[in-house]
């Protein structure tokens, strides 16, 4: 007890003196995943939305898939990236590997299919006759879609808070990407990871409490604007 209070206590100390190493991995975790999580809402809200007012062959199948990907474990999807862009792989050329941007792609890959999921859902649950009364009065698809998209907004929100939730706690993407790399590719998943194994458990215990104050800060940030938009 007297060992975890003491690990504790000197985390909140390395907090409060803004400790360099911690910003440095902390900053890399926010980058990362902020910017991963903005390209894939941009490229799962759309889809949700052309999945749910699409009617094509497949679309269960479609559907199906996605919810199947909800499930992907990190790891997969690091082989999988890892594949295409080592130095033997298709996109070996770019120099990708143990880079910030072949974790932010392991992530996109994701959590595209989690924005995608909850969006066909929030938006197949509004009342068709806003869809039906938009276009009756001329409105076009983009107009639609704004329509749709607005009634279901809190829904899609919290959507993209859980796909931000997911990127930032991952740690198998991070590792088998980015390559744990100091000051660079290491975020707070990795080096809780790293500084475990070398039975150092003050910044563990200091990221763990960071980490856990992030996800609690996002989450008010998103009931705050829910609460503000019912107004």
């Amino acid at each position: 007890m007297d060992f975890l209070t003491d690990s504790f206590l000197s985390a909140i100390l390395l907090i409060w003196t803004l400790n360099h190493d911690l910003l440095v991995i902390v900053g890399v975790s926010m980058k990362v995943s902020s910017i991963s999580t903005f390209v894939a809402s941009l490229l799962g809200v759309p889809s949700g939305f052309l999945i749910a007012f699409s009617e094509f062959r497949g679309k269960r199948l479609v559907i199906t898939l996605l919810n199947t990907l909800l499930a992907l474990p990190t790891v997969v999807v690091g082989l999988f990236v890892y594949a295409f862009i080592s130095r033997r792989g298709i996109f070996g050329t770019y120099d990708l590997l143990y880079t910030q941007k072949a974790i932010i792609i392991g992530q996109i890959i994701l959590i595209v299919p989690i924005i995608t999921t909850f969006t066909i859902s929030a938006v197949s649950r509004i009342d068709d006759r806003y869809r039906k009364a938009a276009l009756t009065l001329g409105a076009n698809l983009m107009q639609t879609a704004r329509i749709i998209i607005r009634e279901a907004r809190f829904a899609i929100v919290a959507a993209i808070v859980m796909a931000f939730g997911r990127v930032i706690a991952e740690v198998g993407i991070s590792m088998m990407l980015g390559g744990n790399a100091k000051g660079f590719t290491r975020t707070m998943t990795t080096a809780m990871a790293l500084e475990y194994d070398k039975g150092e458990f003050v910044l563990s215990v200091a990221l763990g409490t960071v980490l856990l104050g992030v996800s609690f800060g996002v989450n008010i940030f998103c009931n705050y604007f829910q609460g503000k938009s019912r107004l």
